[in-house]
């Protein structure tokens, strides 16, 4: 990754870099079906091959924030050319933009993994029609995009012209360099393949696609999968007047038909609005999914009860961390002894809880119990209820402090402590 080095004037950091057209290349796979060798026609079923593959995005533009002076076109070596494992995918886009083009290139850059994988996609038989191909490409920063890629004819047994050179294992014809060329007809891609909010909140589920104008759009549907059932949450058919919309949702339609933004917002976010979220872009020929997980973390709040303990001659007095309010159910409690005299941390094991209750909400509280008395509490000292749970950064800690009395000092602990409980919200 080329970082560029200041060479004269500074430039005005507030202009808007001007576009250039890069190549952009990518270590993929391809996933094909059937024996190695065999031509992967037909509708998908049985076994799957894996090839490496390379996909070379041809002349995508970009803004060029200074590391592009050394770009080069990208050269097909000639070992994989020839190779009949390796497949090399060359793409244009004349119609359709290639998405988070910026973030392709610069992976490296920034240290993110491009998963990519290629496999055929409605091919037709006997070269009547296109070869198609799907392209995925997954960055580990989240954003997924999606490729509809049209290929030459496919061939069958013969090729459309006797002298075209065919692939060894798809059996397509290939170009003079030995690659597969190919042009975007229809793409979509999501900023997000999972989202975490909390409750109440309002949260967009993004997706948004681009057409080739053979390719119309045909239908946008939004779907939630959750425990095993499906709902459609939003339908918009091609000519109909309008959409058919659940509560809570929206979808901008002129946004839609004017730009392909497709996004979903969720308004009022609920426990009972976690699930998958499927956004299905379609044409009369093909049709592109997004799958984006919606988890709900609300943080636990806590209490820690009495306020104030008066210590007597062999008495026992009950501390209660109430934890309350938080979702998922997993959280983690325990209590921390910690005296005046050792600034050590001690875990205490004599504690006690309540069974999980499910609020009205979804959200779920718990009680915890610690039992201390006058004859083996450590005074001055304080007592420490600390919560973990998956909506938290950092645990919460409510601590109670025990400050022994001058009556306390001369007679021991026979009944002169006096607890104050204070609240500290310790980042650990």
């Amino acid at each position: 990754c080329l970082i560029p080095l200041p060479t004269g004037p500074t430039k005005n950091p507030t202009a808007t870099p001007p576009l250039q057209t890069v190549d952009i290349v990518l270590d993929c796979t391809y996933v094909g079906e059937g024996r190695r060798g065999a031509p992967d026609l037909g509708a998908f079923g049985g076994s799957f091959s894996k090839d490496p593959a390379t996909l070379v995005l041809r002349r995508v533009s970009v803004r060029d924030d200074g590391i592009l002076e050394d770009a080069t076109v990208y050269k097909v070596p000639q070992e994989k050319a020839e190779s009949s494992s390796h497949i090399v995918f060359e793409v244009s886009a004349p119609l359709v933009s290639i998405p988070h083009a910026q973030s392709l290139l610069r992976a490296d850059c920034n240290k993110e993994e491009v998963n990519c994988e290629i496999s055929p996609y409605n091919f037709q038989q006997h070269g009547k029609g296109p070869c198609w191909f799907m392209g995925t490409l997954r960055l580990s920063s989240g954003i997924s995009i999606a490729l509809v890629l049209r290929g030459p004819h496919c061939s069958g047994e013969q090729a459309e012209k006797p002298d075209a050179i065919l692939h060894p294992k798809l059996r397509i014809p290939l170009t003079k360099r030995g690659t597969v060329l190919t042009t975007v007809e229809f793409q979509s891609s999501s900023r997000n393949t999972s989202l975490q909010t909390h409750l109440g909140s309002l949260v967009t589920l993004d997706c948004r696609f681009a057409l080739a104008p053979s390719s119309p759009l045909s239908s946008l549907e939004w779907r939630r999968q959750r425990r095993g059932s499906g709902r459609s949450l939003f339908r918009y058919q091609a000519g109909s007047t309008g959409a058919t919309v659940e509560p809570k949702v929206h979808v901008d339609l002129p946004q839609l038909l004017e730009s392909g933004d497709a996004s979903l917002n969720l308004q009022g976010v609920s426990v009972g609005d976690e699930g998958a979220y499927i956004c299905l872009v379609s044409t009369s020929q093909h049709q592109i999914q997004h799958i984006i997980q919606l988890q709900v973390a609300e943080p636990p709040q806590v209490r820690v009860i009495p306020g104030q303990v008066s210590f007597e001659r062999d008495v026992t007095t009950t501390l209660t961390c109430n934890i309350d309010g938080y979702y998922p159910l997993d959280v983690s409690v325990s209590w921390i002894q910690k005296t005046a005299e050792d600034e050590a941390e001690i875990t205490l094991s004599s504690t006690r809880f309540s069974s999980h209750l499910q609020n009205h909400d979804g959200t779920y509280s718990i009680s915890s119990y610690l039992s201390i008395s006058s004859a083996t509490v450590q005074a001055p000292g304080t007592y420490s209820c600390r919560v973990s749970h998956v909506a938290l950064e950092e645990p919460i800690s409510v601590s109670v402090y025990l400050k022994a009395t001058e009556k306390t000092r001369s007679e021991g602990l026979a009944g002169g402590l006096i607890a104050t409980v204070i609240f500290i919200i310790v980042l650990w």
